[in-house]
């Protein structure tokens, strides 16, 4: 996915900052806005023009962008140190920097190799550890909701995208942020099965939602908690 410059457009008296983005896994145009600002995201074909999307959206932009502002305000500005506290699954967890042969996470705490620390940074090594976390765990659940659902992915891919949780493409990739470690699992269930659903209706149609539904009965209570408490899944402010 291509990304173009920052631009400014004014929608209803508001100075409103956006990036446009084309994409060969869009089918259709649409506005993108969280805690990291307005992306308008084009298909690879389509001669669109993201200022006139904007503005018939205006009231929608607007009101959204104030409400992740809100929740930017809430992001939590934590160090890279022993005794700070970083989610794991839902749960927070102190991070302990100790000599081990490996890390570790228990109901309590991160559990990270001195010597590694040593050799590199806090904030480095515990990516490593949520990115490798990640990556079991995500594979587990995508295999387990794959089979019950009877579809059939090509692969998984780790990213730490900005403006998603998760995508699925045309060609049955689908994709994560290594950071939904962080959320409870039945949070990250949820962003499972969205995009696995997108292997059968590649649409936000009603035929999808209850798709969706069928495996997450409560999936509006999920998404909502996700777009309230996404600034919680991050390293520090200076990732938004």
């Amino acid at each position: 996915m291509a990304k173009a410059q920052p631009r400014k457009i004014d929608l209803l008296g508001n100075p409103i900052e956006y990036e446009v983005r084309r994409s060969a896994d869009a089918s259709e145009p649409r506005i993108d806005v969280d805690i990291h600002g307005v992306t308008v995201v084009l298909p690879e074909s389509e001669d669109a023009r993201s200022s006139r999307l904007l503005k018939e959206n205006a009231a929608w932009v607007v009101d959204q962008q104030r409400k992740y502002d809100t929740y930017r305000e809430q992001a939590p500005d934590r160090t890279f140190e022993a005794g700070e506290v970083f989610p794991v699954l839902g749960e927070d967890r102190e991070v302990v920097i100790e000599p081990r042969r490996k890390h570790d996470v228990d109901e309590d705490s991160i559990r990270l190799r001195k010597s590694a620390v040593e050799q590199s940074t806090v904030k480095q090594v515990l990516e490593n550890f949520y990115r490798r976390r990640a990556r079991d765990y995500l594979t587990d659940r995508t295999d387990h909701y794959a089979e019950r659902m009877g579809v059939e992915y090509e692969k998984i891919e780790l990213r730490n995208q900005r403006t998603r949780w998760g995508s699925c493409s045309t060609g049955g990739t689908i994709s994560l942020n290594w950071r939904l470690i962080m959320a409870p699992p039945e949070v990250v269930d949820y962003l499972v099965v969205h995009e696995l659903a997108h292997l059968t209706e590649q649409h936000h149609g009603r035929e999808f939602w209850q798709l969706v539904g069928e495996h997450v009965s409560n999936y509006k209570e999920k998404a909502k908690w996700l777009e309230q408490n996404s600034t919680n899944l991050i390293f520090t402010k200076s990732d938004l």
